[in-house]
């Protein structure tokens, strides 16, 4: 008698950066940065129902976020663990993966190095390919072209280093997840074609 293994099947994800796509960043000067205090904390008006669109979907939802100002000690990692509390209880998130690190070190971690990302496909068997990066800042779509996740801008217009070659650009995540969900339906439909 003989018994095949069959493979566990692979998952799709939106990877979400949080300040400026999940929350309101803090912009200072044209330049964006996290909120340090739950006060200054704001989920934007747009998200949840975006987020609940694609988890419907069948997409894992996963956030990786630098959060540098810990490790600078402008704000502590329990408040930041307050916000991804409201977050959690928001949004209809599988997990939240936060990079630490200062923008001295090395990190294979730290957007737009893309070690969240891998670390996620690894735990939870995500092929990258069928994945979507989206974020507000060009280290967001560093960190997903890396990966090999088709990537997301959503348009701020901040005073900084410009994302290069998005393959979309939006100005919400409504928008984005509009996108995301209108591929994803053409990659199903071309497999399915594919496999008679």
């Amino acid at each position: 008698m003989q018994f095949f293994v069959l493979p566990f099947p692979m998952h799709r994800a939106v990877f979400l950066d949080r300040d400026g796509v999940l929350n309101r960043a803090i912009v200072r000067n044209g330049r964006p940065f996290a909120p340090t205090s739950l006060d200054e904390f704001e989920i934007l008006p747009d998200v949840p129902e975006a987020t609940r669109l694609l988890h419907e979907a069948g997409f894992l939802l996963i956030v990786a976020t630098n959060q540098p100002d810990v490790g600078n000690g402008l704000v502590t990692q329990e408040i930041v663990g307050h916000m991804h509390d409201r977050l959690r209880q928001a949004l209809p998130l599988d997990d939240i993966l936060v990079c630490c690190d200062t923008q001295d070190g090395q990190s294979s971690r730290r957007k737009p190095q893309p070690g969240m990302l891998l670390e996620a496909a690894a735990a939870r068997n995500i092929d990258l390919t069928q994945s979507f990066m989206v974020g507000d800042r060009w280290k967001d779509i560093g960190a997903g072209r890396a990966a090999g996740c088709r990537t997301v801008l959503i348009q701020r217009n901040y005073e900084e280093k410009q994302a290069v070659n998005p393959d979309h650009v939006v100005y919400s995540l409504s928008e984005a997840a509009q996108i995301i969900l209108k591929s994803a339906d053409v990659i199903l439909k071309g497999s399915s074609s594919s496999n008679p």
